[in-house]
């Protein structure tokens, strides 16, 4: 009989071992789905465009897994702030908007701060967003929907910030 007392207990254990393994992937599941949000660099960036100088209070996306996880879950961002992403060398570049919530302008900056190429991000979408192989960069500035265009920034305009410059820019 006693043989059959620990046979009796497996059940409740395997239960139990299952229910902390479920709210184990649980909470990992919900900490993946929070918004990373970052410092807000002292140093404002700013952008040169013919209507005169445009400034943004950014946080700054420097490390693999904080560039992995930019604005993702974000539900909203001020005007005027962005998420400048820097890269360790010029290289072809492509973003997603998986996860992330908020339509978006991506600006695409050579080394020396130059505005390469300006793209929309569309919510949730996986398609990659790229200038393609033939237009390398080394940062990406992330702004809400349409403050690119409202605030007169275009193709060829110029961006100053100590991270830009330490990079080799202007």
């Amino acid at each position: 009989m006693r043989r059959f007392a620990g046979l009796a207990r497996m059940p409740a254990l395997v239960i139990f071992t299952a229910l902390v393994v479920l709210s184990v992937a649980r909470v990992s599941a919900q900490e993946s789905g929070s918004p990373m949000i970052l410092p807000v660099d002292p140093a404002p960036l700013v952008v040169e465009t013919d209507a005169g100088a445009k400034s943004f209070a950014v946080e700054i996306a420097d490390e693999p897994e904080e560039r992995r996880r930019g604005l993702m879950f974000r539900e909203r961002l001020p005007e005027s702030q962005g998420m400048l992403f820097v890269f360790e060398q010029t290289q072809p570049l492509g973003f997603w908007m998986m996860n992330t919530i908020l339509p978006l302008d991506l600006l695409f900056i050579s080394e020396d701060g130059e505005v390469r190429a300006i793209l929309q991000g569309e919510p949730y979408s996986t398609d990659t967003i790229s200038p393609g192989p033939d237009e390398p960069g080394r940062f990406v500035l992330e702004l809400n929907a349409g403050t690119a265009e409202a605030q007169g920034i275009e193709v060829g305009d110029r961006l100053t910030h100590p991270v830009i410059q330490a990079a080799g820019g202007n």
